[in-house]
């Protein structure tokens, strides 16, 4: 339910984009050519997050590229956001389940980052990763640091939230997804105080 709560969510925007672009070539000629050029804009931010949401949460695809990552990334929701993919090289592979669990944690730095801002990722996409966000506004959602060390918190977190939970859901199923595919996220808390220190997302599966 939390699933289907939030893709309609996600989708609605530009859904809604879309749909009053042509209502708008039917109402008024003489806009026609804008009209279309919105609604074309429009398509395709829906097909990008489309295609994101189907990866990330969709299961059953297969290894991906770097560069792959990166295209996929292009439908986050939020505004002002870049992808800076640092030394990581565009042809090099993930995994399938790590590949997932990157998409799920860009997804997740998408929501922690309101007002725009820099992810990036670096590291090896064979062994590790780090992600950092970097904005005025960047933090981690409230709980997300104990979720990760308790899986089993993270599912009464889902399942306590209900429907109004949509919202926030990314960081409880970022930590159970980790839990599921044997892959280890884990936050790099330092000496200051930041309200986002850099995630390690360990990609190679425990034994």
């Amino acid at each position: 339910e939390l699933l289907a709560t939030r893709i309609c969510h996600d989708l609605s925007g530009p859904l809604n984009t879309l749909m009053a672009a042509l209502e708008m070539v039917n109402e008024d000629p003489d806009a026609a050519a804008d009209a279309l050029a919105l609604a074309a804009d429009a398509s395709i931010v829906l097909g990008q997050r489309l295609r994101l949401l189907r990866a990330a949460w969709g299961g059953g695809g297969g290894p991906m590229a770097v560069d792959e990552i990166a295209a996929l990334a292009a439908g986050l929701p939020g505004r002002n956001l870049q992808l800076d993919l640092g030394e990581l090289h565009a042809e090099r592979l993930f995994s399938a389940p790590a590949a997932r669990l990157v998409l799920n944690a860009l997804m997740l730095a998408a929501e922690a980052l309101p007002g725009g801002g820099v992810i990036q990722l670096s590291g090896d996409s064979e062994r590790q990763v780090m992600l950092q966000i970097i904005g005025r506004t960047a933090a981690w959602p409230s709980g997300f640091i104990g979720y990760l060390a308790d899986p089993a918190a993270a599912e009464r977190a889902l399942h306590a939230e209900g429907a109004a939970g949509a919202r926030t859901l990314q960081g409880p199923l970022l930590a159970m997804l980790a839990h599921g595919l044997r892959l280890r996220v884990s936050v790099l808390l330092g000496a200051g105080a930041e309200a986002a220190p850099p995630l390690l997302l360990d990609l190679r599966p425990a034994r």
